[in-house]
């Protein structure tokens, strides 16, 4: 049995890698998060798993060795954001003490940068993985499951739409309104380009979803494409909410922080969450994510390709959430060899993600222009 401390593991996505790791009985999870009645909570709740699940109390600033020497897990998973502007202690503490780390950062510099562990992490024999969620993983599984039927890929344009029903935890939401009206960069024409997150705002129109709005975003995605993908001219990624007023507001309010009236919307997080609350009842709970592939097909025409991935009964949390499960599952049961340290990029395959959702009311559809 494999003893997996799940950091965060009542939060937004914490909960769902908890109770979906619980379940398997060779695997033995202990909850752990600054909150102690919400790990006790959880861990009563989960009593009739095939191992009851235990939980320790942890504040990350200071906590951690302490945790892990008593423990002693075999793996770390760490689904407590935001990542953005961390450093690499946690994932080294876990190097130190001889047990896999995976985590669900989605801030950019954190996840490119995790390579500067690969050294110690293949020392020790252990996986450290950093943005075990739809992006990088996702996003890459989907773009490997169609490259073979491209001659070249010169162009991803993608977005995540969020069910307004969604009940994000407060870093979460923090994470997502850290971008707003701040210059990132982007591949654009093979140049990387700057543009502001929040802005740049247009519709897609997805099946059986209609039409949703979408404002630029900044994820590792833009700084890890171009090196995996050294055909593209241009990545666009943007994330949208369901309603479309809401998401006008965020463009707004992205405007004035890039004017320089607002400071940044991170403080604001709680306060516009439950603004955000008070729509519940204009939207629902359909989430979903589209990605467009263009360039040309193994003949040498033009050649275009969209995928969809469209999630109803409030089960579109379950998608970030699912890699960091797949990931534990596969050093639990040894099918997964690889050690170091990288960005969650092809270490799952779009068909195994598939597998790992069928339980869910998610299910893919393509649209495409054949070369």
């Amino acid at each position: 049995m494999k003893k997996i401390l799940v950091i965060g593991g009542y939060g937004f996505f914490g909960n769902i890698i908890t109770r979906r790791l619980a379940a398997d009985p060779a695997i033995r999870v202990v909850i752990a998060g600054r909150d102690a009645e919400k790990c006790r909570a959880l861990a009563a709740e989960l009593q009739k798993s095939p191992n009851l699940p235990l939980y320790h109390v942890l504040d990350l600033s200071r906590d951690l060795p302490a945790v892990l020497e008593q423990v002693k897990p075999d793996i770390v998973i760490n689904a407590a954001g935001p990542f953005q502007g961390l450093d690499y202690k946690t994932p080294e503490a876990c190097i130190g003490f001889d047990c896999h780390y995976i985590d669900l950062a989605d801030g950019r510099d954190y996840v490119a940068g995790i390579g500067a562990l690969d050294r110690p992490a293949k020392a020790k024999g252990r996986l450290v993985v950093t943005g075990a969620s739809s992006v990088p993983c996702l996003t890459a599984a989907i773009i490997d499951h169609y490259l073979p039927e491209f001659g070249v890929i010169h162009s991803v344009d993608y977005g995540i739409t969020v069910a307004q029903k969604t009940r994000m935890g407060a870093s979460t939401a923090a994470a997502v309104l850290s971008y707003a009206g701040k210059p990132f960069t982007t591949l654009r024409n093979k140049n990387m380009e700057t543009v502001h997150g929040g802005l740049g705002l247009h519709a897609e129109n997805y099946p059986e979803l209609g039409l949703r709005l979408f404002s630029q975003c900044d994820i590792p995605d833009l700084a890890l494409f171009p090196a995996r993908y050294p055909a593209l001219e241009n990545i666009r990624f943007s994330a949208g909410q369901e309603i479309s007023l809401l998401q006008l507001g965020i463009w707004k309010l992205s405007l004035m922080v890039r004017a320089g009236i607002l400071g940044g919307l991170e403080p604001h997080a709680q306060r516009l969450m439950k603004l955000r609350a008070l729509f519940d009842i204009f939207g629902s709970d359909q989430s979903g994510l589209h990605m467009r592939l263009k360039g040309t097909g193994r003949s040498g025409k033009p050649r275009e390709t969209t995928f969809y991935m469209i999630a109803k009964s409030g089960h579109g949390p379950h998608i970030p959430a699912t890699p960091a499960v797949l990931l534990a599952q596969g050093l639990v049961h040894n099918t997964i060899t690889k050690r170091g340290a990288l960005p969650c990029m092809g270490l799952i395959s779009l068909p195994h993600y598939m597998a790992a959702l069928k339980n869910f009311d998610i299910h893919t559809m393509e649209t495409t222009t054949p070369a």
